[in-house]
């Protein structure tokens, strides 16, 4: 009888963990947890000049992403920021950005990360983040249109550190 109700009792403490922290798993296996500096020389930036250095950190937060990003403009002044990648295909807000107001980002895969940015509910920019079978390498395409509507395409290749 004592055998039963310990392996019940295993059992329940099991299910309870499993569901409290869902998201050990989760940053485990995303291959997007770490830093990532931009490799300049394979990148793309249209319109204009890509920055002189760009580095970013994901960090596992809630169900999403915490993105800290410190750069260095092509003109050499400081841009950095923290943003959030939520992996729930919702709108949220996107604050001080004058080309978007909302984003909204889903998982597709265990390699690949789709968004959308809006300004004012209408479709700006699509994102699409891939990262490399061998996890060594981040590529993310930005396409749509700049704050000030100039066609976008982006394509910024990361390498992981």
């Amino acid at each position: 009888m004592n055998r039963r109700i310990l392996t019940m009792a295993l059992l329940c403490l099991a299910g309870v963990s499993a569901a409290v922290f869902p998201k050990v798993s989760f940053a485990q296996s995303n291959p997007w947890i770490g830093t990532w500096k931009l490799n300049v020389a394979k990148s793309i930036f249209s319109p204009g000049q890509g920055p002189r250095s760009r580095t970013v950190t994901y960090q596992a937060e809630g169900q999403g992403l915490k993105a800290i990003i410190e750069a260095i403009r092509a003109q050499g002044s400081p841009n950095n920021e923290v943003l959030m990648v939520w992996d729930d295909g919702k709108s949220h807000p996107v604050a001080d950005n004058p080309g978007y107001d909302a984003a909204a980002f889903k998982r597709v895969n265990d390699a690949t990360i789709w968004g959308i940015r809006t300004k004012t509910g209408k479709v700006v920019q699509t994102i699409i983040s891939v990262v490399s079978a061998d996890g060594k390498t981040e590529t993310v395409t930005q396409t749509g249109v700049t704050a000030d509507g100039r066609q976008l395409y982006n394509v910024l290749v990361s390498e992981k550190q």
